[in-house]
């Protein structure tokens, strides 16, 4: 779980440290938006009160404690589990990015009362309406991750072919090689 934690704290750093970059350095907050490598990145200012593309953005105060709990819930559920599981190096990396994601929002949603989303990307003449941070990112990645390569280990799973392989052969009268 070392190296859940060392990616979970690289990415909550990451994370906070663009958001100050680009948020207060650049003044994002008064400039509203600067074209970076138009018009494929630009970064502009969104405080999003919800979750992904602002889904369940309410101005009640109450919400931003309830996504708050949420956020922190889910954090802890994922660290027991893969402590839990025993899982493999690849699912700890995802599990760590999700949950220094998280918890890069969870301060955001803390002090500003919503997250600091900046990066825009659109492409081929499509126009991107929303903007997202590091730490959205990671959470994707971690939660794909986590879906690639949570379960058991590929030795167990050769194992088990190789037990039913041999159950197959006992049950068809087939000799073992």
């Amino acid at each position: 779980m070392r190296l859940a934690g060392v990616v979970a704290g690289g990415t909550f750093l990451l994370d906070q440290a663009t958001k100050l970059a680009v948020v207060h350095g650049l003044n994002l907050i008064e400039r509203g938006g600067i074209d970076v490598l138009s018009p494929y990145l630009s970064f502009r200012m969104a405080w999003n009160q919800g979750i992904n593309f602002g889904l369940f953005a309410h101005d009640a105060d109450v919400m931003r404690w309830v996504l708050i709990a949420v956020a922190l819930a889910i954090s802890g559920w994922v660290w027991l589990w893969v402590r839990r599981e025993a899982a493999g190096p690849r699912a700890e990396i995802a599990a760590g990015l999700l949950i220094g994601g998280a918890l890069g929002n969870v301060v955001d949603r803390v002090i500003y009362g919503a997250v600091a989303d900046f990066l825009n990307m659109s492409c081929c003449g499509i126009e991107n309406p929303y903007a997202f941070n590091v730490a959205d990112v990671a959470i994707f990645a971690g939660a794909l991750g986590l879906v690639l390569f949570s379960g058991p280990p590929p030795t167990d799973r050769k194992a088990a072919r190789g037990k039913l392989r041999d159950r197959l052969r006992r049950g068809t009268g087939r000799k073992d090689p």
